[in-house]
């Protein structure tokens, strides 16, 4: 079980380096990012887009491209769609969303004639090391579904659920996230969470233990679950939350990070391949830190 995310980095490299396809790759946050990761050994760079672009970006970097195999394209969705099918087709193991917008990248993903869709829902997993936990914290979604419905609250708490177990958590213990800990048919959140917790009961939700609903004190402190009467293992010591929507999970992990010093991580799981879909604003750290994380999670036989 990794205990920081240089875990990640220290694990992937006895794994050998992986063939990343990185889409819209002409940005210097992006190609400085590529370098550091290829420059520790993790992977090997195909780097997607416009050629005089990316030799523009890579100057302005002080990067040198001599190594380095560039995909020439001449727009961000041409780009999209190469990398997927040299992921699809493969030529490589990882796909990186670079200097384009979510919507385009996702777009090449899903689509119909080729895209790298199984019959997963795509959900996104953000893992967390924040100072002051006692351990990883993963959070989801945060960044693909926008207002779940329960069937697909269902789904994103398996993937995430799925890609701790790759991680080596035998038993996952995930909170499922609402404004209280008691349900009101008023608040459909807690509703949801209550049905997801007897889902897991019920072996409808597999391979982790599911509380809910939990207030996100509750889930990460276990004298604050016990001063409101909550009896559960999972408060204290939980490994995943599960946001009621987009927004809480966008807010709540931007949140951990620029108040709190948190670092992070972050992996599309349901897919045919490992996708690491990282925010414009992320900064090297964390792109490396995904990188090193879908060379872990996503063996030959998973869905990713």
């Amino acid at each position: 079980m990794y205990a920081r995310l240089d875990d990640f980095v220290e694990e992937a490299l006895t794994i050998g380096p992986k063939r990343v396809a990185v889409a819209a790759a002409a940005n210097v946050l992006v190609l400085r990012s590529i370098k550091l990761a290829q420059d520790k050994g993790l992977i090997e760079p195909i780097l997607i887009g416009p050629e005089h672009d990316i030799a523009e970006k890579a100057e302005e970097a002080e990067i040198d491209l001599a190594t380095v195999r560039v995909v020439a394209t001449e727009t961000t969705t041409e780009s999209a769609a190469r990398a997927v099918d040299l992921v699809r087709d493969g030529e490589a193991d990882i796909l990186m969303k670079g200097h384009l917008h979510t919507n385009d990248f996702l777009r090449a993903v899903v689509r119909a004639d080729g895209g790298l869709r199984t019959d997963r829902l795509l959900s996104h997993v953000f893992v967390m090391q924040i100072p002051m936990y006692h351990k990883l914290l993963s959070i989801t979604d945060a960044a693909i579904n926008i207002a779940p419905d329960l069937m697909q609250k269902a789904d994103i708490l398996q993937n995430a659920i799925d890609m701790l177990r790759q991680m080596g958590i035998a038993q996952p213990k995930a909170a499922v996230l609402s404004a209280v800990e008691t349900i009101n048919p008023k608040i459909p959140s807690t509703v949801d969470a209550a049905c997801l917790h007897k889902m897991s009961e019920r072996g409808q939700i597999k391979g982790g233990l599911v509380d809910g609903p939990m207030a996100f004190d509750n889930a990460i402190s276990a004298d604050a679950a016990r001063e409101k009467g909550i009896d559960s293992a999972v408060a204290g010591d939980v490994d995943i939350v599960l946001a009621p929507d987009l927004d809480a999970g966008n807010i709540l992990y931007k949140n951990l990070v620029y108040l709190a010093n948190a670092q992070l991580a972050g992996l599309v799981m349901g897919a045919r391949a490992p996708i690491v879909l990282t925010s414009r604003a992320d900064t090297v750290e964390a792109r490396v830190h995904s990188l090193a994380l879908a060379s872990l999670v996503c063996g030959p036989d998973a869905v990713c």
